[in-house]
Protein backbone atom coordinates (compact mmCIF):
# COMPACT_ATOMS: atom_id res chain seq x y z
CA UNK A 1 0.00 0.00 0.00
CA UNK A 2 2.78 2.35 0.99
CA UNK A 3 4.63 1.46 -2.57
CA UNK A 4 1.74 2.88 -3.95
CA UNK A 5 0.86 5.93 -2.42
CA UNK A 6 5.04 7.42 -2.16
CA UNK A 7 6.13 10.18 -3.77
CA UNK A 8 7.63 9.99 -7.24
CA UNK A 9 7.77 7.67 -10.08
CA UNK A 10 6.81 4.86 -8.36
CA UNK A 11 3.62 6.24 -6.75
CA UNK A 12 0.55 8.51 -6.86
CA UNK A 13 1.37 9.90 -3.59
CA UNK A 14 2.39 13.74 -5.19
CA UNK A 15 -0.35 13.45 -7.85
CA UNK A 16 -3.10 13.34 -4.23
CA UNK A 17 -1.68 16.39 -3.13
CA UNK A 18 -1.50 18.17 -5.98
CA UNK A 19 -4.89 17.65 -6.51
CA UNK A 20 -5.74 17.92 -2.96
CA UNK A 21 -4.47 21.60 -3.45
CA UNK A 22 -6.10 22.10 -6.69
CA UNK A 23 -9.42 21.31 -4.63
CA UNK A 24 -8.93 24.16 -2.05
CA UNK A 25 -7.66 26.65 -4.65
CA UNK A 26 -11.12 25.90 -6.34
CA UNK A 27 -12.96 25.73 -3.36
CA UNK A 28 -11.92 29.06 -2.18
CA UNK A 29 -11.94 30.55 -5.77
CA UNK A 30 -15.81 29.39 -5.67
CA UNK A 31 -16.28 30.61 -2.01
CA UNK A 32 -15.46 34.54 -3.16
CA UNK A 33 -17.57 34.34 -6.49
CA UNK A 34 -20.35 33.04 -4.64
CA UNK A 35 -19.95 35.32 -2.05
CA UNK A 36 -20.45 38.06 -4.29
CA UNK A 37 -23.25 36.54 -5.90
CA UNK A 38 -24.68 36.01 -2.61
CA UNK A 39 -24.41 39.28 -1.87
CA UNK A 40 -25.53 40.55 -4.96
CA UNK A 41 -28.31 38.84 -4.45
CA UNK A 42 -29.74 39.57 -1.10
CA UNK A 43 -29.20 43.15 -1.75
CA UNK A 44 -31.51 42.26 -4.83
CA UNK A 45 -34.00 40.97 -2.66
CA UNK A 46 -33.83 43.63 0.10
CA UNK A 47 -34.39 46.17 -2.45
CA UNK A 48 -37.46 48.29 -3.20
CA UNK A 49 -37.02 47.22 -7.09
CA UNK A 50 -39.53 44.51 -8.20
CA UNK A 51 -36.90 43.86 -11.54
CA UNK A 52 -34.65 43.05 -8.76
CA UNK A 53 -36.29 41.52 -6.54
CA UNK A 54 -37.66 39.39 -9.67
CA UNK A 55 -34.07 38.51 -11.04
CA UNK A 56 -32.45 38.07 -7.34
CA UNK A 57 -34.98 35.41 -6.69
CA UNK A 58 -35.30 33.88 -10.14
CA UNK A 59 -31.47 33.57 -10.47
CA UNK A 60 -31.63 31.28 -6.67
CA UNK A 61 -35.13 29.32 -7.59
CA UNK A 62 -33.59 28.46 -11.12
CA UNK A 63 -29.67 27.39 -9.37
CA UNK A 64 -31.49 25.85 -6.26
CA UNK A 65 -33.89 23.86 -8.34
CA UNK A 66 -31.26 22.28 -10.68
CA UNK A 67 -28.70 19.33 -9.83
CA UNK A 68 -25.23 20.78 -8.63
CA UNK A 69 -23.91 18.24 -11.10
CA UNK A 70 -26.33 19.58 -14.13
CA UNK A 71 -24.97 23.48 -13.58
CA UNK A 72 -21.24 21.85 -13.80
CA UNK A 73 -22.46 20.62 -17.40
CA UNK A 74 -24.65 23.32 -18.44
CA UNK A 75 -21.92 25.87 -17.42
CA UNK A 76 -18.82 24.17 -19.37
CA UNK A 77 -20.65 23.41 -22.59
CA UNK A 78 -22.80 26.10 -22.70
CA UNK A 79 -19.80 28.66 -21.76
CA UNK A 80 -18.32 27.29 -24.71
CA UNK A 81 -21.14 27.13 -27.28
CA UNK A 82 -21.48 30.85 -26.26
CA UNK A 83 -17.93 32.47 -27.06
CA UNK A 84 -17.99 29.91 -30.27
CA UNK A 85 -20.85 31.88 -31.34
CA UNK A 86 -19.40 34.71 -29.97
CA UNK A 87 -16.51 34.35 -32.38
CA UNK A 88 -18.03 32.89 -35.05
CA UNK A 89 -18.89 36.39 -35.52
CA UNK A 90 -15.53 37.48 -36.05
CA UNK A 91 -14.44 34.82 -38.39
CA UNK A 92 -13.13 32.48 -36.09
CA UNK A 93 -14.52 28.42 -36.35
CA UNK A 94 -12.45 26.72 -34.40
CA UNK A 95 -13.54 25.01 -31.62
CA UNK A 96 -13.22 26.55 -28.09
CA UNK A 97 -12.95 24.88 -24.77
CA UNK A 98 -13.24 26.67 -21.56
CA UNK A 99 -10.74 26.35 -19.09
CA UNK A 100 -12.00 23.68 -16.64
CA UNK A 101 -11.07 25.46 -13.12
CA UNK A 102 -12.81 28.78 -14.65
CA UNK A 103 -15.84 26.28 -15.68
CA UNK A 104 -15.79 24.80 -11.95
CA UNK A 105 -15.22 28.20 -9.91
CA UNK A 106 -18.40 29.16 -12.28
CA UNK A 107 -20.57 26.86 -11.66
CA UNK A 108 -19.85 26.51 -8.01
CA UNK A 109 -19.91 29.76 -7.11
CA UNK A 110 -23.53 30.10 -8.72
CA UNK A 111 -24.58 27.05 -6.06
CA UNK A 112 -23.09 28.94 -3.45
CA UNK A 113 -24.38 32.06 -4.20
CA UNK A 114 -27.64 30.78 -4.42
CA UNK A 115 -27.77 29.07 -1.55
CA UNK A 116 -25.86 32.06 0.73
CA UNK A 117 -28.23 34.61 -0.66
CA UNK A 118 -31.37 33.14 1.54
CA UNK A 119 -28.27 33.16 4.80
CA UNK A 120 -27.19 36.69 3.95
CA UNK A 121 -30.43 38.01 3.72
CA UNK A 122 -31.10 36.62 6.95
CA UNK A 123 -28.31 38.03 8.28
CA UNK A 124 -29.37 41.75 7.34
CA UNK A 125 -33.22 41.19 8.74
CA UNK A 126 -31.73 39.99 11.91
CA UNK A 127 -29.91 43.38 12.69
CA UNK A 128 -32.27 45.30 14.87
CA UNK A 129 -33.88 48.13 13.27
CA UNK A 130 -33.43 50.22 16.01
CA UNK A 131 -29.64 50.14 16.03
CA UNK A 132 -30.15 51.52 12.06
CA UNK A 133 -32.20 54.13 13.16
CA UNK A 134 -30.18 55.40 16.09
CA UNK A 135 -27.08 55.54 13.43
CA UNK A 136 -28.87 57.91 10.74
CA UNK A 137 -29.95 59.80 13.72
CA UNK A 138 -26.52 60.18 14.91
CA UNK A 139 -25.78 61.73 11.20
CA UNK A 140 -24.13 58.64 10.10
CA UNK A 141 -24.76 58.01 5.88
CA UNK A 142 -26.20 55.06 4.58
CA UNK A 143 -22.54 53.98 3.81
CA UNK A 144 -21.37 54.41 6.96
CA UNK A 145 -24.67 52.65 8.42
CA UNK A 146 -24.04 49.55 6.78
CA UNK A 147 -19.47 49.52 7.06
CA UNK A 148 -20.31 50.18 11.43
CA UNK A 149 -23.65 48.58 12.15
CA UNK A 150 -24.99 46.37 9.34
CA UNK A 151 -22.43 44.47 7.89
CA UNK A 152 -20.49 43.22 11.28
CA UNK A 153 -23.49 42.25 12.82
CA UNK A 154 -24.97 40.64 9.39
CA UNK A 155 -21.63 38.51 9.34
CA UNK A 156 -21.97 37.15 12.56
CA UNK A 157 -25.81 36.15 12.50
CA UNK A 158 -24.82 34.49 8.72
CA UNK A 159 -21.61 32.66 9.89
CA UNK A 160 -22.89 29.72 10.81
CA UNK A 161 -25.27 29.32 8.09
CA UNK A 162 -21.95 30.23 5.77
CA UNK A 163 -19.93 27.79 7.69
CA UNK A 164 -22.12 24.77 6.55
CA UNK A 165 -22.39 26.03 2.91
CA UNK A 166 -18.57 26.34 2.81
CA UNK A 167 -18.26 22.29 4.25
CA UNK A 168 -21.31 21.76 1.20
CA UNK A 169 -19.26 23.59 -1.26
CA UNK A 170 -15.75 21.85 -0.43
CA UNK A 171 -17.24 18.60 -1.28
CA UNK A 172 -19.06 19.48 -3.82
CA UNK A 173 -15.34 20.58 -5.81
CA UNK A 174 -15.71 17.10 -6.33
CA UNK A 175 -18.07 17.01 -9.12
CA UNK A 176 -15.65 18.62 -11.38
CA UNK A 177 -13.77 15.93 -12.35
CA UNK A 178 -16.18 15.21 -14.60
CA UNK A 179 -15.23 17.84 -17.01
CA UNK A 180 -11.60 16.30 -16.36
CA UNK A 181 -10.20 18.74 -13.70
CA UNK A 182 -7.74 17.23 -12.18
CA UNK A 183 -8.61 17.69 -8.27
CA UNK A 184 -8.31 15.31 -5.46
CA UNK A 185 -11.21 13.04 -6.38
CA UNK A 186 -9.81 12.43 -9.76
CA UNK A 187 -6.82 11.95 -9.27
CA UNK A 188 -8.21 9.10 -6.98
CA UNK A 189 -10.00 7.90 -9.17
CA UNK A 190 -7.16 7.84 -11.83
CA UNK A 191 -4.86 5.97 -8.91
CA UNK A 192 -7.32 3.60 -8.31
CA UNK A 193 -7.75 2.28 -12.06
CA UNK A 194 -4.25 1.93 -12.82
CA UNK A 195 -3.20 0.23 -9.59
CA UNK A 196 -6.23 -2.04 -8.93
CA UNK A 197 -6.57 -0.53 -5.65
CA UNK A 198 -9.70 1.48 -5.00
CA UNK A 199 -9.79 1.07 -1.47
CA UNK A 200 -6.80 2.23 -0.71
CA UNK A 201 -6.53 5.83 -2.82
CA UNK A 202 -11.04 6.43 -2.04
CA UNK A 203 -9.97 5.94 1.64
CA UNK A 204 -6.97 8.33 1.52
CA UNK A 205 -9.06 10.96 -0.91
CA UNK A 206 -11.98 10.49 2.19
CA UNK A 207 -9.26 10.65 5.48
CA UNK A 208 -8.00 14.47 2.97
CA UNK A 209 -11.43 15.73 2.76
CA UNK A 210 -12.11 14.95 6.34
CA UNK A 211 -8.87 16.63 7.31
CA UNK A 212 -10.56 19.99 5.07
CA UNK A 213 -13.45 19.53 6.84
CA UNK A 214 -12.23 19.76 10.18
CA UNK A 215 -9.74 22.56 9.71
CA UNK A 216 -12.78 24.24 8.21
CA UNK A 217 -14.93 24.16 11.43
CA UNK A 218 -11.74 24.91 13.59
CA UNK A 219 -11.45 28.37 11.22
CA UNK A 220 -15.67 28.66 11.69
CA UNK A 221 -15.45 29.04 15.20
CA UNK A 222 -12.20 31.19 15.64
CA UNK A 223 -14.28 33.52 13.28
CA UNK A 224 -17.06 33.45 14.93
CA UNK A 225 -15.57 33.93 18.12
CA UNK A 226 -13.89 36.71 16.96
CA UNK A 227 -17.13 38.58 15.45
CA UNK A 228 -18.92 37.93 18.53
CA UNK A 229 -16.10 39.88 21.38
CA UNK A 230 -17.51 42.10 23.27
CA UNK A 231 -21.10 40.41 23.13
CA UNK A 232 -22.29 38.94 26.60
CA UNK A 233 -23.56 35.22 26.77
CA UNK A 234 -26.72 34.54 27.70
Amino acid sequence: MFDVLSIGESGFGDEILLGAWLTIKLALASLIFGLFLGLTAAAGKLSNSRLARFAANAYTEIIRGVPEMLVVLVVFFGASTILQKAMGWFGYNAYIEVNAFLAGTWALGLVFGAFASEVLRGGFLAVPLGQIEAGIACGMTGWQVFKRIRLPQMWRFALPGLGNLWMVLLKDTSLISVIALDELLRWSKVAAETTKQPFTFYMVAAFIYLFFAILSDMGRYRLEARASRGIRKA
